[in-house]
């Protein structure tokens, strides 16, 4: 089980912390560090769409309206924090940490 995140983000912390509880083993992938791949990109753009960035982030609120209309590749390729967090590999792909997403990778 992989959770792609960075490691100061509360909501990726909370999901770590159940998942653990769990019995799941997670391992994260702090994005910063360790930047996903354009095949990693693609899979979660083809899996999330426009829901992949994080609209209502600091970074983005800090780009200009041309960094903005860059691709979401382009987007995530510059700036890896712009991803809504966590996406999790486990039990399937999930997105973020709410009521389904926790469903799905704790309730299997």
């Amino acid at each position: 089980m992989i959770v792609y995140g960075i490691k100061t983000c509360s909501t990726v912390q909370k999901a770590m912390a159940a998942l653990a509880a769990a019995g799941k083993a997670p391992e994260l992938r702090d994005v910063r560090k360790a930047p996903l791949s354009p095949a990693e990109i693609a899979e979660f753009e083809a899996a999330f769409g426009e829901k992949l960035i994080n609209r209502a982030s600091t970074t983005w609120r800090g780009l200009s309206e041309e960094e903005r209309a860059q691709t979401i590749a382009a987007l995530l390729t510059a700036h890896p924090t712009l991803m809504k967090r966590p996406v999790i590999r486990g039990n399937g792909l999930t997105l973020g940490w709410d009521a389904a997403a926790q469903e799905a990778q704790l309730g299997a």
